[in-house]
């Protein structure tokens, strides 16, 4: 019995051991990997720019070193900001070793703003000559195929299919399964279009909600139908057509109605590329990823000027508090907006607000620092993807006030729900 308690305990001293020295590894790995993410890196010639599509493309790229951390495959792949992939775009036009781009698209919306902003940077990337392909090995997402109807020519596997549907707004009801529960949710609020709340109190669309969801989709769609038509020259009426029968949604239909132009499986791409690049098929062409030529200095670099413009992204829901990297929090804008409105150097302050509201409370405490900074500076006020509620209030207090074609904006009034 002696000798089975001691092994038994020899055995969980050495997994023990065995699990710390693994930690050390594991940490003083990912410290080397961090380490090296820092360091600038460079590019061969006849490269080629991969931007990513149809992922998480947030305003500002992340900080944090440990957001991009793959541990299985212990690798770090930050996924870029929409501020580095638009620089990158700039950086790009003018580098002798990028001659193209290449969009590959996911299946995950990054938001019609977002794409919107994505789509001239493309646009100002191609004025330099240089081309951009579009390609989607899966499903091309109707965002992602309004970014990719900036490139100059789009292609598909030809076993993928091509999502152009049109728009729609759905929402779900809980009012009678609440109540099956015992629940009544009581809800006071100020505002005829505040549905947010209307799913706990209702059981249909009221018609002021039915009249914002009708209104905005039907813009967005306007305005992005008219855009593809100008870059596809398709008729705005074909590609209603398109839509309304699914046209598109096998490859072959999407190559032959022209919203596509070609079928290409992926080595038949890796082979257009490299044509385009004004290589043989036998060269080798280097696929670079915009994390990557991030690091890539520019060939010109700006001069240092004391003066400054200062850009302060807030994105997220506006929660009380600090917050943190993922939302916006009262206290903690409330001292960055007053940081930079008393800082002499900064002659200007760009608020970039992509935010479905919040907080009324930490909303009101931001309000009141940009409300001070436009007495003493300019304040321009960016919309993204959403400046709705909270996220209008506090752009309300700008000199200038900017938002994308797409952005979803204003509904502003305030709700209080109590189950």
């Amino acid at each position: 019995m002696k000798n089975f308690l001691k092994y038994v305990l020899a055995t969980i001293t050495g997994i023990i051991i065995v699990s710390i020295l693994f930690m050390v590894v594991m940490l003083a790995s990912l410290s080397v990997m961090m380490v090296s993410g820092d360091k600038t890196t460079s590019i061969t010639d006849n490269s080629v720019l991969v931007l990513k599509a149809g992922v998480n493309i947030p305003d500002k790229g992340s900080k944090n070193p440990y957001s991009g951390i793959d541990i299985i495959n212990m690798t770090v792949t930050p996924a870029p900001g929409l501020n580095e992939i638009l620089q990158n775009l700039k950086k790009a036009a003018s580098d002798d070793k990028v001659k193209g781009v290449l969009i590959e698209n996911g299946m995950i919306p990054p938001g019609w703003a977002t794409t919107e902003e994505l789509r001239d940077g493309l646009k100002k990337f191609r004025e330099s000559g240089k081309f951009v392909i579009a390609w989607s090995d899966y499903l091309m997402i109707q965002e992602g195929y309004y970014l990719s109807a900036a490139a100059d020519k789009i292609y598909i596997n030809p076993s993928s299919t091509v999502d152009f549907k049109g728009l729609s707004g759905e929402i779900l009801f809980y009012k009678k399964a609440l109540e099956k529960l015992g629940v009544e949710v009581q809800v006071i609020r100020h505002g005829k279009f505040k549905g947010a709340v209307e799913p706990y109190i209702l059981d249909r669309l009221s018609a002021e909600n039915r009249e914002q969801i009708l209104t905005y989709v039907g813009s967005i769609w306007s305005h992005v139908l008219n855009n593809i038509s100008a870059d596809r020259g398709i008729p705005v009426e074909k590609l209603n057509s398109i839509a309304d029968n699914l046209t598109g949604y096998v490859a072959q239909g999407a190559f032959e109605s022209g919203l596509v132009d070609g079928l290409l499986y992926h080595d038949q791409l890796i082979d257009t590329l490299k044509v385009r690049s004004g290589l043989t098929p036998d060269d080798k062409i280097a696929l670079v990823p915009m994390h990557k030529y991030t690091k890539v200095p520019e060939s010109k670099k700006t001069p240092f000027q004391k003066n400054k413009i200062s850009v302060v992204y807030a994105s997220g829901s506006i929660v009380n508090g600090k917050g943190n990297e993922n939302n916006i929090g009262g206290d903690a804008f409330r001292d960055v907006i007053r940081k930079e409105r008393k800082d002499s150097t900064v002659k200007a302050i760009v608020l970039r607000v992509n935010s479905r509201g919040g907080s009324a409370i930490a909303s009101d405490m931001i309000w009141r620092e940009l409300e001070l900074a436009a007495k003493d500076k300019p304040v321009v006020i960016s919309m993204g993807n959403y400046a709705a509620s909270g996220g209008y209030f506090i752009a309300a207090p700008g000199t200038k006030v900017m938002a994308s074609p797409t952005t979803i904006t204003g509904s502003i009034g305030v709700f209080g729900p109590a189950p």
